[in-house]
């Protein structure tokens, strides 16, 4: 993958510049602005500092090349304090935007650790630990369900600080990794883990790349002074660095460190540590380190003095290729920062999108309702009006033999007295629609409401000769839930359904008792043209639709999906690919109130 497609941002194919949902800003052209005029910003003082620092002294540039250490350190400790930021918070958004019975979940958590991986990636595993210790649900590729974690001295440091990051340990896997784990504090007092293995490899990768010259090393240690990175010249990944380990300090430090080769003699050779260069073991070096903020590890730094100097002196290319590999390496970090703020940006105008429609969305439901029923007022009064003048001539024919006898006549009234009967059935049925625009928790009978809705589609089944088959379970025909919502639901599911199938499609619609006893399972099934896998798991999300080009507007299942959610119940959906789709709503058997 080329760096433009890591940091291309996620509206790059996306840019709903103009149309019916016209967003802000065109986002293409805000991105390019913004990280034009930062680059101009950040490198217009660089090149200038660059310029100076070609005429100053030896004694500067010794003073000079520290600071230069430092910085360096301060930055690559931002970009891995950043890195660690990403997968803690990721841990920390999945902790609080799942309920604990989601997340023990096995194909949540396991979806869950797809979309993380996809994300941000390098994640080995995720699981859930209760407040007693033992792993509640997990996914990964271990079998570690039900592993007890009591006795463990992390599992008793996160119920006090409520994070953990542990040092880099080779595992089960013989790969080296390290654990983040965060805590979530129920309302009972109790609480719960969840914990996930990250892959060290993205953390090797920044420090490998951000080398300095042909002498530098950059590398992490713990608080024990163990190699957590591999280091270039002092040994392999949970080798014992020959470096004290530094003071701690809020700010990047530095100093000067002499006879370094008495320490390198205690280092094994099997250890993967090149030799220092003459100059470097019997001379000095430069270190440079960082505490990195919320984690066990100590960024280090360390260079040769004499070669850094020696490089100064002897050729201004080599400061040139430095000087590359840092606008690089601030570039990739400049359009970094400018993509995560315009994804931003661009995140919260989607929802402003995403409101507008909900709301027009309700609207609309609101007029329709306010439009069914001022047209079953309307029409109400004349049919009473028809409907006793009817009645009256038949009465009086009854009175009049002549008339009595009369069996077309009579026919033809009786016709008409029937065809009254017939459209008050259809304005009370749209009365009964329009009164449900509020929240209405009642009692409900599926089958009353099934063919309601039905009714509503017109003669669409009829013209397209559609089979229609309603099964519902002996004694379950009843249910306390909210009508309006119940019958938007019905409707989005089954309009989709009749766009679905083909002209002699089928359509069934069955309700039986939940496997809990609990509640009602509602199994909308057709055999139209199905879902594709890869949209199956998109279908809810705001926006997503099949449809484009043809009207739709990928509102309609995710306005379904949280109605559905209001009156307490799930949803799912399972789907072929040209055999067809079902559609499985779990309702409560009584919705509570304030469900609504």
């Amino acid at each position: 993958m080329s760096l433009f497609e890591k940091l291309k941002p996620v509206f790059w194919k996306d840019d709903h510049a103009s149309g019916l949902y016209k967003q802000l800003f065109n986002y293409r052209r805000l991105w390019k602005k913004t990280a034009l005029i930062s680059v101009v910003i950040v490198f217009l003082p660089l090149v200038l500092l660059t310029a100076y620092e070609y005429k100053v002294t030896k004694a500067t540039f010794e003073s000079e090349a520290l600071a230069r250490s430092t910085r360096f350190v301060a930055k690559t400790r931002r970009t891995e304090s950043f890195l660690l930021s990403k997968k803690r918070f990721a841990l920390e958004f999945i902790i609080h935007d799942n309920t604990y019975e989601q997340l023990l979940q096995p194909e949540r958590l396991t979806a869950l650790l797809e979309n993380l991986n996809r994300g941000l990636g390098l994640f080995a595993d995720l699981g859930v630990i209760d407040a007693t210790g033992v792993q509640r649900a997990y996914s990964g590729p271990f079998h570690l369900e039900n592993a007890d974690y009591s006795g463990q001295p992390w599992f008793k440091e996160i119920q006090n600080r409520g994070i953990f990051i542990s040092d880099v340990f080779m595992g089960l896997r013989n790969l080296p990794h390290i654990v983040i784990a965060v805590k979530k504090t129920l309302p009972d007092e109790s609480f719960y883990v969840l914990r996930t293995s990250v892959s060290i490899e993205r953390f090797t990768e920044i420090l490998s790349n951000e080398q300095t010259g042909e002498v530098g090393d950059a590398f992490l240690i713990n608080h024990q002074g163990v190699l957590q990175t591999p280091s270039r010249y002092f040994g392999d990944i949970l080798t014992l660095a020959p470096l004290n380990v530094p003071e701690f300090s809020d700010h990047t430090e530095g100093y000067q460190l002499t006879d370094i080769g008495s320490r390198m003699a205690s280092i094994s050779r099997e250890g993967g540590a090149k030799p220092l260069p003459a100059e470097a073991a019997n001379g000095t070096l430069v270190v440079s380190y960082a505490y990195v903020e919320n984690s066990p590890f100590i960024l280090m730094l360390v260079s040769p003095k004499d070669e850094l100097m020696l490089q100064w002196r002897q050729t201004r290319m080599k400061i040139l290729v430095f000087l590359s590999c840092a606008v690089g390496m601030i570039l990739v970090v400049l359009l970094g920062v400018v993509t995560y703020l315009v994804n931003a940006i661009y995140a919260a105008d989607q929802k402003r999108v995403m409101m507008l429609h909900e709301i027009e969305y309700s609207e609309k439901m609101a007029s329709i309702g306010r439009l069914a029923a001022g047209i079953a007022h309307e029409i109400n009064n004349p049919l009473a009006i028809i409907n006793e003048k009817a009645g009256l001539i038949q009465d009086l024919f009854f009175i009049k033999e002549q008339y009595k006898q009369d069996t077309k006549l009579l026919g033809l009234i009786a016709s008409i007295v029937s065809s009254v009967e017939r459209c008050s059935v259809i304005t009370r049925r749209l009365l009964s629609f329009a009164r449900q625009s509020d929240a209405n928790v009642t009692r409900i009978n599926l089958r009353k409401i099934i063919t309601e809705v039905l009714s509503f589609l017109g003669k669409e089944p009829e013209y397209r000769s559609i089979t229609i088959n309603i099964d519902i379970e002996d004694g379950l025909d009843d249910i306390v839930s909210d009508k309006g919502k119940l019958q938007q639901v019905l409707l989005n599911i089954i309009k989709n359904a009749f766009a679905a199938v083909e002209d002699g499609g089928h359509l069934a619609i069955a309700a039986r008792k939940a496997k809990d006893g609990q509640g009602v399972e509602l199994r909308i099934r057709d055999d139209g043209c199905g879902i594709p896998p890869e949209d199956l798991a998109k279908i809810f999300e705001p926006f997503f639709t099949t449809k484009g080009g043809r009207g739709g507007t990928g509102l309609g299942l995710s306005i379904t999906y949280s109605l559905i959610s209001e009156m307490g119940g799930t949803v799912r959906v399972t789907s072929e690919k040209d055999k067809g789709t079902c559609f499985i709503i779990t309702l409560p058997l009584t919705m509570t109130a304030n469900k609504g």
